[in-house]
């Protein structure tokens, strides 16, 4: 069975990024894409039907397994488990929604965001400017379209600007 709509490109609406790291010289910010957990149901009722699936959530020390249940078309049943830690924000609903997450990657899903580049934006915040976010899609349009992109990414401010045109 192909699974078209778990494994189709992510738009930029089912992606968010998040900060993972500042470099050593404080002057620019790794950031990294993820799935959102909504992106996850409204994928999975796509594919399966909203009664062809199901998720269960098991409490493991540190943390949360999540086991999704499909049903293929012609019967056949298929579970895979992934598993996640408590998160710091929201501890019990971030460690939920990261091992439903990092399950539904077993069925395809985000699975192409590991082929993703390393991406690092120039600024001395802790948080993505909000000038680099119409850069991050354009990157992600870029990628879904088939074009290249080079192994790391340095997103900088004067990116952002349009170009001025002269008087």
């Amino acid at each position: 069975m192909e699974l078209n709509i778990l494994t189709a490109p992510l738009t930029i609406h089912e992606i968010e990024w998040r900060v993972q790291s500042q470099t050593k010289d404080g002057q620019k910010i790794v950031v990294v894409p993820y799935i959102t957990n909504r992106c996850v149901m409204q994928r999975f009722d796509e594919q399966f039907g909203w009664a062809g699936w199901q998720n269960e959530i098991k409490e493991i020390e540190g943390g949360f397994l999540c086991t999704i249940t499909a049903v293929l078309p012609g019967g056949e049943i298929v579970r895979k488990t992934d598993g996640a830690s408590r998160t710091s924000v929201e501890p019990v609903k971030g460690g939920i929604s990261d091992a439903m997450k990092r399950c539904a990657v077993q069925f395809g899903l985000g699975r192409a965001l590991y082929d993703f580049p390393k991406v690092l934006i120039e600024t001395t915040d802790k948080y993505i400017p909000n000038w680099a976010t119409p850069l991050l899609d354009k990157m992600v349009e870029k990628i879904n379209a088939g074009g290249a992109v080079r192994d790391v990414v340095v997103l900088k401010p004067e990116h952002a600007k349009p170009t001025a045109k002269a008087a």
